[in-house]
């Protein structure tokens, strides 16, 4: 590995660190649409560390120029495969708005500009759109036999047909589209040693738990003759793309059935048939266990960014920050979190997580702030079921499940053993929180509001309206009434002013202009104000964008409001800015 001035240790990522190191080939080339920041909050540093700890040479190809093969020549021909992955976010999500406008951020790239230069062209930008099928085009280009893989969540979320909101139709598999020989869904720490074992025995790649690969009718036919797996388990079938191209319906069919899956970690074969190929995916992989999560997180991170330019806001942001907890099972019909990251709730030990701050408070650039313990929500850490598990893994809608056993002691521990530590002088949790859990936990919320809370609460009631909260899979509005008020008992106690910040999301399936009108209302009467907001974003692998397409209920098969085309988004978003934002200045259309 190679070392910069501080003396933290990268994985090469430039031809002269990869010469240095006295290497003639690399195992395994990490391709990411991300500047590379060698941190566990980014999937390729993890995989990279993981990989490395396996004994195989990996280098970090960072970034590199999509209008030629040339960067994909740097460290010459891997000998195992090209791994790809277009980084933390789904690269449509990253370039464009949930309205199709052109992002002039990226947090992911150098001082947040997503062009390398001043023209502000497509192909000048750091990262493509549809960033797999570009960077797989251009690893065929440079080494047309090297195996490729596909990673990361924009991989797992458009691993079956699915639909492209900014070319507003339907696709099919990025593992189709790019002619890749594999793609690892979900976290993938298990499935992506597996691969790498099988290439470096020469072995096939069939059959690996977390992945998907593609097969033509020919090769169909001779591996499921009839139509069962090796259990004599029938497979599971989707709708195709043709089937989806004559009835869009069938698209929420589909997702309602990859959900199904993917929530109860089923044992089972599912495949799709898209133009001359079939999508075979394969069971998911378990999730890590704590112990496995904690030896992933204990990996020789050096925190840092290995970058010629330093001021990456994503790395500001998460630097001084610690994963405490993976995985949610809310469920929420537009969050995408369960299909990739999966609902199973795995928490790390507290020995894990305190050692992993000690690490951060001997950074050069800590101040005494840990900026966040998190997750996808963070006050799921320490909840298990009191039954192992079901299929169902739907913990939080309607209500609590009685088998979610809630250990708020533990996380109050972990809060208890922090403090004592003295480099650190702050501890907060700014990830999202669920209101259910908090009322739940009422020593961890007073605990949270008088010592962990990083100027205000975040929260995300996403609406109020109990027709679109269903659709949304959401908590009912009553839990925010009874949230609003705990918060102001306990802020009069400890005579603390305690600022509630909900996050609302509008233009939502199913979300019509009096709905919007009725929740202004509610939440002005609790005192209220909305700071963010969003209009409904599309993204790929998700309940909500099933129902977008079909108009469709996701539960009922009924017909529901669409809100189509910019104009009703717009009439949408007035509302709310004429209320909270009175001073917002429109350009005219």
């Amino acid at each position: 590995m190679t070392t910069n001035k501080g003396g933290f240790s990268f994985l090469p990522c430039t031809r002269k660190e990869f010469k240095q190191l006295g290497w003639d080939q690399a195992d395994i080339i990490l391709v990411t649409g991300d500047c590379y920041i060698d941190h566990p909050a980014f999937g390729v540093a993890i995989i990279g560390r993981l990989l490395a700890a396996g004994g195989y040479r990996v280098a970090i190809l960072s970034q590199p120029r999509f209008t030629c093969p040339d960067d994909f020549y740097r460290f010459g021909r891997p000998r195992l495969f090209f791994g790809i992955t277009g980084g933390n976010l789904d690269s449509i999500v990253a370039n464009y708005t949930g309205n199709g406008k052109v992002r002039t951020f990226d947090a992911y790239s150098p001082q947040g500009n997503p062009w390398r230069s001043g023209q502000k062209t497509k192909s000048n930008r750091y990262r493509p759109d549809r960033a797999v099928l570009i960077y797989s085009q251009l690893a065929r280009q440079a080494y047309k036999d090297v195996p490729i893989v596909l990673g990361g969540i924009e991989a797992s979320l458009r691993r079956f047909v699915h639909f492209d909101y900014k070319q507003n139709k339907l696709r099919d598999s990025c593992l189709t589209d790019a002619k890749a020989d594999l793609v690892l869904y979900g976290m993938a720490e298990r499935s992506v040693l597996e691969t790498a074992d099988r290439l470096a025995g020469n072995d096939g790649l069939f059959g690996i738990h977390g992945s998907c690969l593609r097969l033509s009718d020919n090769e169909m036919k001779k591996t499921f003759p009839e139509m069962v797996d090796e259990s004599g388990n029938p497979l599971i079938v989707l709708p195709s793309r043709q089937e989806i191209d004559e009835d869009n319906t069938r698209f929420l069919a589909a997702e309602k059935e990859i959900d199904r899956l993917s929530r109860g970690y089923l044992n089972r074969i599912a495949v799709q048939k898209q133009k001359n190929h079939w999508l075979i995916q394969f069971p998911p992989n378990e999730p890590l266990s704590t112990e496995e999560m904690d030896e992933v997180y204990a990996l020789p991170f050096s925190r840092a960014i290995r970058s010629a330019q330093t001021d990456v806001p994503a790395y500001t942001m998460i630097r001084h920050s610690v994963t405490i907890v993976r995985g949610c099972p809310g469920n929420c019909s537009f969050c995408a979190i369960s299909r990739h990251q999966g609902p199973r709730v795995t928490s790390r030990s507290i020995d894990s997580i305190v050692g992993e701050v000690q690490r951060v408070s001997q950074m050069d650039d800590f101040t005494g702030t840990i900026t966040d313990l998190g997750g996808p929500t963070a006050n799921l850490f320490g909840t298990k079921c009191a039954i192992g598990s079901c299929k169902r893994h739907d913990c939080l809608y309607p209500g609590v499940c009685k088998q979610l056993q809630i250990d708020e002691q533990q996380f109050i521990n972990l809060l208890d053993i922090l403090g004592s530590i003295d480099s650190v002088k702050h501890c907060f949790i700014s990830s999202g929180l669920r209101m259910e859990l908090l009322l739940k936990t009422p020593r961890f919320l007073r605990r949270l509001i008088q010592s962990h809370t990083p100027g205000s609460l975040k929260i995300a009631p996403e609406h109020t309206e109990t027709e679109v909260l269903t659709l949304m899979h959401k908590e009912p509005y009553e839990q925010l009434v009874k949230l609003v008020k705990q918060c102001k008992r306990v802020g009069k106690a400890l005579k603390k002013e305690v600022i509630l910040n909900p996050y609302i999301i509008l233009s939502h399936p199913g979300c019509e202009d009096n709905h919007n009108r009725k929740m202004i209302t509610k939440l002005k009467k609790l005192g209220l104000q909305v700071r963010q907001f969003q209009d409904f974003t599309a993204t790929p692998g998700t309940l909500s964008t099933a129902m977008l397409v079909s108009g469709l209920h996701r539960d009922s098969g009924e017909k529901i409001h669409i809100p189509k085309g910019q104009a009703q988004r717009r009439k949408q978003r007035r509302v709310v800015e004429k209320t909270f934002f009175p001073g917002i200045k429109r350009k005219k259309t």
